[in-house]
């Protein structure tokens, strides 16, 4: 009865990834989790059949990519850390054939990105060349994972204008990847509270972290800098959003240009007018020095 039952959800969750439409996709997991716990392979056990390992794989890798075209990054999170046990399988006990953990832990890791845990994310990819190496393979060829660490190369590069061009839909290697580059509420999680009402402006989730990295690097080196190249510095498309995102960083807006606080004290008796260039140049310098030190 369990059986019957856990096919019959897994073949509607497999449709609902295909239609998009994932209204019922909560209570069809639930579903499936619970047939899995009754046939005692929701963990995996020494005995457990491995027909039973690969459907309880395959339920919380469809939980996992669902949880993230959901935009609920708590629920990718918990799918991420229940499939582990299943990935530290041998190829003997549960192959790797028909396994989407690539994708799912290439996913982990632009979340980790995008939230700014860089030791989380050195270490997950530390296990992970271990693993290949042990396995005999090569992580380059892994688009998945290739994809979050050529964004984390060129941001501690401060190549800012190479990560902008890598969120471009042509170059994310499946659609969840897309997701992280879409509008969001700046003031909300990426999660469902995203479409609230008279939240702040929209900002994008990964464009949001490299957006405030430049920001950090801006305001502890210029006393002040011009709206119009904060706008390019910045990404942003209009003067009024640099404004809004002035405000936001708590900086102070006037006579046509941005002055931060941090700063403002120790130039107060300077006049120091930054070209266009000269910012860029010298936050994404600043960048390169601040990840030597570190």
């Amino acid at each position: 009865m369990a059986e019957k039952e856990l096919q019959t959800a897994l073949q509607q969750l497999r449709q609902t990834l295909q239609s998009h439409d994932y209204t019922q996709s909560t209570s069809l997991l639930s579903r499936a989790k619970i047939a899995l716990l009754n046939l005692n392979a929701l963990i995996p056990q020494e005995k457990t059949p491995r027909k039973y390992l690969q459907v309880a794989r395959e339920t919380l890798e469809l939980g996992a990519i669902i949880s993230i075209r959901l935009k609920d990054t708590v629920s990718f999170t918990r799918y991420f850390q229940q499939l582990q046990p299943f990935y530290s399988l041998s190829e003997s006990t549960l192959p790797k054939e028909g396994s989407n953990a690539s994708k799912v832990t290439g996913l982990y890791l632009l979340l980790l990105l995008s939230e700014g845990d860089y030791a989380g994310f050195h270490t997950l990819l530390e296990a992970l060349e271990v693993a290949a190496a042990q396995a005999g393979c090569k992580l380059e060829d892994n688009q998945f994972v290739q994809y979050p660490i050529r964004l984390e190369q060129a941001l501690m590069e401060g190549s800012y204008d190479r990560v902008w061009g890598e969120t471009k839909k042509e170059r994310v290697p499946s659609e969840e990847f897309g997701l992280f580059t879409e509008v969001r509420r700046a003031s909300t999680t990426f999660g469902a509270s995203c479409v609230r009402e008279n939240a702040d402006p929209p900002e994008k989730i990964l464009i949001g972290t490299i957006r405030k990295e430049i920001a950090s690097c801006s305001e502890r080196a210029y006393p002040s800098i011009p709206i119009s190249d904060a706008k390019s510095l910045l990404f942003l498309d209009s003067e009024g959003s640099v404004v809004n995102f002035a405000n936001e960083s708590g900086w102070v807006v006037k006579d046509g240009r941005i002055y931060f606080p941090q700063q403002e004290e120790d130039y107060l008796s300077k006049d120091i007018l930054v070209t266009s260039d000269q910012v860029i140049e010298n936050t994404l310098g600043y960048a390169r020095e601040l990840e030597t030190i570190v």
